[in-house]
């Protein structure tokens, strides 16, 4: 993917499309009037969760922020270079631990109300201090290195094997604590990136 995805431009085009002011936005998505000019004039790159946030004040995913395009939901089988990169795009910010997170998408979650994610983990990484929280379920299993897993006032530190399925209106937070990378396959339903 390339570094040219200007998030600003895109989120203020969408808005437009809407039909939206800055300050309508900001009160359907339940942020501070101010997050969405910071954004829109790039003078600030929001979290994966705000995004989720903003994007949900429009009922849109950031699939299809970010790859506009659909992807038909008759495809079954995908490559890994078919899988859509959720992340890539979003974290050129200034957030090292953010940056050392990548998800893959298999499909058009949207369109089967089911997302399946690839999620990588690099050491340090770390889905950030705010937790998320999002109308959904979500499960998954590691299946190499460790992950730090957080819903609620639960914190679990996962093995390669080990799973996790919560309702993922609970906060929830992910790091990699460890010194080498891990890899967990997910689930959500509905979709939520």
């Amino acid at each position: 993917m390339t570094d040219e995805f200007d998030v600003g431009d895109r989120l203020k085009t969408l808005r437009t499309q809407f039909g939206m002011s800055q300050r309508q936005l900001a009160e359907a998505a339940n942020v501070p009037h101010g997050q969405i000019s910071m954004i829109e004039t790039n003078r600030s790159s929001p979290s994966v969760a705000s995004l989720r946030k903003i994007l949900g004040g429009f009922g849109i995913t950031m699939s299809e922020f970010f790859e506009p395009e659909s992807i038909s939901a008759q495809k079954a089988f995908f490559t890994p270079a078919e899988m859509r990169d959720l992340t890539s795009l979003l974290y050129r910010r200034d957030d090292p631990a953010q940056q050392k997170i990548t998800i893959m998408q298999v499909g058009d979650a949207k369109a089967h109300g089911l997302q399946i994610l690839h999620e990588r983990y690099e050491a340090g990484a770390d889905t950030g201090d705010s937790m998320i929280e999002h109308e959904a379920n979500e499960g998954g299993i590691v299946v190499s290195g460790e992950v730090e897993v957080t819903v609620g006032d639960e914190v679990r530190v996962l093995k390669a094997g080990d799973a996790y399925l919560f309702n993922s209106r609970e906060p929830h937070r992910f790091r990699n604590i460890s010194d080498r990378p891990a890899e967990v396959i997910s689930a959500c339903t509905p979709p939520y990136l």
